[in-house]
């Protein structure tokens, strides 16, 4: 018999709710899992910079899913952010999951270097999928393979390069005796 387990995603991005069904699915292979997204603010800056500011805005999302669906199984929050060392600025997200106990557990991806130009767009302002938009002639790219999809050809997209981290950040809540 399949667990029903409900997870709750702090956003409508179709490609986070896509990443978060996969990542839950790998974990819990037997599992009927539902996904809904839900419109959660994340309480930092539209472009988050550094680790701490993003990791935050994971878990704000999260602990505002948790605060209007008491009753899920998980509430999960993505943000991603970028990471300036120097003149490099590079690419990375944080994911939050919080139990029904209001454990939280966190992952993070890789990180990958972006070109100077969307480095300088950003750097003026401009939130990360709006600098990808301008540079690769898209629109509303980061509801679609994002920046890594745009920069590998594919070969890695914005669901690719978030789910282990999702993956991660239920490591202790499935281990709680071992943290």
């Amino acid at each position: 018999w399949n667990t029903v387990m409900q997870v709750i995603i702090g956003s409508h991005n179709p490609v986070k709710i896509e990443t978060v069904k996969q990542a839950f699915a790998q974990v819990f292979p037997d599992a009927d899992i539902h996904c809904e997204g839900y419109a959660a603010d994340s309480g930092v800056a539209d472009q988050p910079m550094g680790d701490e500011e993003t990791r935050q805005g994971a878990y704000n999302r999260a602990a505002a899913c948790r605060e209007t669906h008491p009753d899920a199984d998980y509430c999960v929050g993505l943000e991603g952010g970028v990471i300036v060392d120097g003149d490099n600025m590079w690419s990375t997200a944080w994911m939050c999951v919080v139990d029904r106990n209001r454990r939280a557990g966190y992952g993070k991806t890789g990180m990958f270097l972006l070109p100077p130009q969307m480095a300088e767009l950003i750097r003026s302002g401009v939130e990360m999928g709006h600098a990808t938009d301008q540079m690769f002639g898209q629109t509303n790219s980061k509801q679609k393979t994002a920046t890594i999809g745009m920069l590998t050809g594919d070969t890695i997209t914005r669901t690719d390069f978030y789910r282990d981290a999702v993956v991660f950040a239920l490591i202790p809540l499935i281990n709680p005796e071992l943290y």
